[in-house]
């Protein structure tokens, strides 16, 4: 038992911790409006995360994965939306829309809500999130056990590490915030962010189904 803990722990940070979309979109927020922000951002992820870990354990994650039709329309529906947020930061790049830049001051230029609700959308829009915890979970549930008596408190436990892992990179760029909102590393950075996004959201759109 101790060994199987370890093994789903292991796992778990080996995929949380890897740059992924949720990573990028969480850099992005907190760039924009700071450590809350970034924080309430990865909230929005942790929970579309548990809405994916209730869809696995009651089936629905498996009737979307079987369904092609389904799978692919969610897929261009969340590469789309990875794509429009990083034309956003890549416009605001490209204009130099940051009112404050000669005093380095952070405007927050993006509601709490409008950030966590960016979060939850960009990971219930991700189809590959489905596949994840139909792979990941089921090899730490027993045959025996009840899928959904074991498959929430795993997938509580992974969500509580994305949020965790989410929220040091919002703490970390909010401590070195003077650094980062300099008015040409500002506009670097948001370059740079948003170039990751498009890409991300490309990669998403094509990619087959494994």
């Amino acid at each position: 038992m101790m060994a199987e803990a370890l093994a789903f722990l292991g796992v778990c940070a080996l995929v949380i911790c890897t740059p992924g979309p949720d990573t990028a979109l969480t850099v992005r927020n907190s760039l924009i409006a700071g450590r809350r922000v970034g924080v309430l951002t990865a909230a929005g992820i942790a929970a579309g995360q548990m809405v994916w870990t209730v869809a696995a354990s009651v089936g629905i994650a498996g009737l979307l994965q079987a369904s092609q039709p389904a799978f692919a329309a969610l897929k261009i529906i969340g590469a789309a939306y990875l794509v429009f947020l990083g034309a956003q930061s890549i416009l605001a790049a490209i204009r130099g829309v940051h009112r404050n830049e000669q005093r380095l001051v952070r405007t927050p230029e993006l509601a709490p809500w409008r950030a966590m609700r960016q979060g939850l959308i960009s990971n219930l829009a991700n189809p590959k999130m489905a596949a994840f915890f139909l792979s990941l979970l089921p090899q730490f549930v027993s045959p025996t056990s009840g899928s959904f008596a074991v498959f929430v408190p795993l997938g509580l436990v992974f969500c509580l590490m994305t949020f965790g892992w989410l929220s040091i990179y919002a703490a970390v760029l909010d401590r070195i915030g003077a650094i980062l909102h300099k008015p040409r590393v500002r506009r670097t950075l948001d370059a740079v962010t948003g170039t990751v996004l498009v890409a991300l959201g490309v990669r998403l759109a094509t990619q087959t189904r494994s």
